[in-house]
């Protein structure tokens, strides 16, 4: 049986108030927890999705998929680099993501599409909401982070969405 994680932290000299780096710490890593939930689920609908766009969402769905990939490893190792623990195990991920479990009843573009623009937008607007609790940290790097990794998450999503609207 696996064992709880514990708030261990390590030796930093990056210069991050001592007093903010356990919330800081806490908060990448719910964030690293939806971004890995989040992966999941892109795969997920990489590997199942069916129908006449089969081919373009195929190819899209693993090209966002490896963008996540990109911000999971920024995440995991800003928390690192603060001197604490990277909970980034699928196991971790499950009991720690705020999103929804995928719609692994859906297998069609649409169906598929429907529930990953939801959990897209909802981890997405977790991560902006992030820039200002990490500023409110006096963390402007880690703020900066989950500004570049928004940014991007919001051209993904908008890539998602295009699919949906006529």
């Amino acid at each position: 049986m696996a064992k709880a994680a514990t708030a261990r932290a390590f030796h930093s000299s990056v210069g991050v108030p001592d007093s903010n780096r356990q919330a800081l710490t806490t908060l990448l890593n719910l964030r690293l927890a939806d971004a890995t939930d989040l992966h999941s689920q892109v795969k997920w609908a990489h590997w199942n999705v069916k129908g006449k766009d089969f081919y373009q969402l195929h190819l899209l769905f693993d090209s966002i998929a490896e963008h996540l990939e990109d911000h999971i490893d920024t995440i995991a190792e800003r928390i690192t680099s603060l001197g604490g623990i990277a909970n980034g195990t699928v196991r971790e991920a499950a009991a720690k993501s705020s999103i929804k479990e995928a719609d692994l009843a859906a297998s069609d573009g649409p169906d598929i599409l429907k529930f990953l623009v939801h959990n897209f937008a909802f981890a997405t607007n977790a991560m902006r909401q992030s820039v200002k609790e990490s500023d409110d940290l006096d963390d402007p790097i880690t703020a900066d982070l989950f500004t570049t990794v928004t940014r991007e998450m919001d051209k993904d999503l908008w890539f998602l969405e295009a699919h949906t609207q006529v």
